[in-house]
């Protein structure tokens, strides 16, 4: 008789899970006192003028209204979007006098009322 000696994986924490569920994606490369700060959102920035292929009706309107991003809790960039960008918007800039274990915050809100938001961590 064989004996079972799989292992559980732990459970994961909920932070944990919340990171792998959120639709925003943060990179940073710190240089001496500038970040370069990379965002990636997946979302489908439906403008509402295109048509669903199967039915021929116009897709509803569906995309950011607002994204905004703070560093250490001081807004840096609030950014008014519409339909007329691409899906799965991406956004690159750079931030002056940054240092190690400084954090950015972004979060976005959508036409629907749908949001979404991540925090990270300057190393």
């Amino acid at each position: 008789m064989a004996s079972c000696s799989a292992t559980k994986k732990p459970l994961k924490s909920q932070l944990e899970v919340a990171v792998a569920n959120s639709s925003i994606r943060i990179r940073s490369k710190r240089r001496q006192q500038k970040a370069q700060i990379r965002i990636l959102i997946a979302h489908p920035m439906e403008n509402g003028r295109n048509r669903d292929p199967d039915t021929d009706e116009f897709i509803p309107a569906h995309f950011i209204q607002e994204l905004d991003i703070s560093l250490n809790g001081e807004r840096v960039i609030q950014a008014d979007l519409s339909g007329s960008i691409a899906k799965d918007p991406y956004f690159s800039f750079i931030l002056n006098h940054i240092k190690s274990g400084d954090r950015i915050h972004v979060s976005w809100i959508d036409n629907l009322g749908i949001h979404d938001s991540r925090e990270h961590l300057i190393k």
